[in-house]
């Protein structure tokens, strides 16, 4: 068996990553240029780690490597050792209430603990003296339990919602909600489409969308409504959704206001189980925006969801009693934090 640590800034392609990502039914964050794109203007650059037999991967790890928010904005350059304290977050920044850990589907759950725990050696000795310990971010029952042992802290801190595709059309999806909250929804449809000052569009591999006026108006709606605490990310930068807006499997939703002015976004996440609405920003109403445009957001989503009748659709983890109105569900989430003296153990 083999532990490697890839830089996607620098390093290749992982030997069989290729073949891993459509077998364990990854999502499109995962890809690798992807993760090198973002990499480049993130304070603290994912770095994947694979581990691999003979038969190829096994398990892949998406792994931040996070310093003290007094050093500088940007990451240190490709290899470069730290001299200072850090930790590590295994997570995939972008995909909100999904782990960073995902093992190929040969791998039986009586492997998993054995593999974490030989990552874990692996880390403390690649990353070196400076490595206070290991964060797991957003895990799901399963996975917490491969995490528990002594001297390390598993906690249920969130959920992810999460909404069961059990129908035909965005129709019977409404339908199927409370009274007062299908009522809206219909009027707001109606609302919208009848507004000749708004132009909604949305589709995937989107060319026609300025990354910079997107980037600008998702960091400004994250600022109004605070960053989460002990956020390690750093906002998407208009370089990297450049390319990634252009994917085939990211669609993209825009609102627009006559003059042209980007009002709002939404991009989702291609999947052929479950598609993952992921960014949101918006203009207040007082700026220029307007109401409703998250609900109808939805509405978009579910008509994509019910036309490829795919298993669910997830949707972060704010806003989740909102979210209880829409039919969604919680999925509980978990973290688990590991100290240096218990790493691999």
């Amino acid at each position: 068996m083999k532990i490697r640590l890839h830089d996607p800034r620098t390093d290749p392609v992982p030997v069989g990553w290729t073949e891993f990502v459509p077998a364990a039914r990854l999502h499109p964050v995962w890809d690798y240029e992807v993760m090198g794109l973002d990499g480049w203007t993130a304070r603290n650059p994912p770095m994947l780690v694979t581990i691999a037999d003979g038969a190829g991967i096994l398990a892949a790890l998406s792994v931040l490597v996070c310093r003290p928010r007094l050093r500088p904005r940007f990451a240190p350059t490709p290899g470069h050792r730290l001299l200072r304290p850090f930790w590590a977050e295994v997570c995939q920044p972008w995909l909100s209430g999904y782990p960073g850990l995902v093992f190929a589907p040969r791998v039986a759950a009586a492997e998993r603990r054995p593999l974490i725990r030989e990552f874990e050696r692996a880390l403390r000795g690649r990353l070196g003296p400076g490595l206070l310990g290991v964060l797991y971010r957003a895990l799901g029952e399963e996975f917490a339990k491969d995490l528990r042992g002594p001297g390390r802290l598993v906690k249920h801190v969130d959920s992810v919602a999460v909404l069961e595709n059990r129908f035909g059309s965005e129709d019977e999806w409404i339908a199927s909600l409370p009274k007062s909250r299908r009522g809206g929804l219909r009027r707001q449809r109606r609302r919208l489409a009848a507004d000749p000052d708004l132009v909604v569009k949305g589709g995937p591999g989107r060319e026609d969308v300025d990354s910079a006026e997107v980037a600008a108006l998702i960091q400004a709606h994250r600022e109004r409504h605070g960053r989460l605490a002990l956020d390690s990310r750093t906002m998407p930068s208009a370089a990297f959704l450049r390319r990634f807006l252009r994917r085939p499997d990211v669609h993209t939703l825009t609102y627009t206001g006559a003059d042209g002015r980007l009002l709002a976004v939404n991009t989702l996440l291609d999947h052929p189980d479950s598609p993952a609405k992921q960014h949101w920003g918006t203009l207040p109403v007082t700026e220029g925006g307007r109401q409703g445009l998250l609900f109808d957001s939805y509405i978009h989503a579910m008509r994509y969801a019910t036309r490829r009748g795919v298993k669910e659709l997830t949707a972060g983890r704010g806003l989740p009693e909102l979210k209880a109105t829409l039919g969604f569900r919680a999925r509980p989430v978990y973290t688990a934090a590991v100290p240096r003296p218990v790493l691999g153990w």
